[in-house]
């Protein structure tokens, strides 16, 4: 079974610049708090990366 990360919002989008807040809302984060489990791959981790300091990652089993 392929592994999955769990990505939760821990800071607003708002005020951000635009390529920051376009990233967020296509990994499906909407408010603060939210989360999404994702497939942990390549494509996903860069996008994670460009909005580090706004996100809180877990591995999930």
């Amino acid at each position: 079974m392929a592994n999955k990360i769990k990505i939760t919002l821990k800071r607003s989008v708002a005020h951000r610049i635009p390529a920051q807040r376009k990233v967020a809302k296509e990994l499906g984060l909407g408010r603060v708090n939210s989360s999404v489990v994702k497939p942990d791959n390549a494509a996903i981790r860069g996008a994670v990366l460009k909005i580090a300091h706004l996100v809180d990652v877990e591995e999930v089993k």
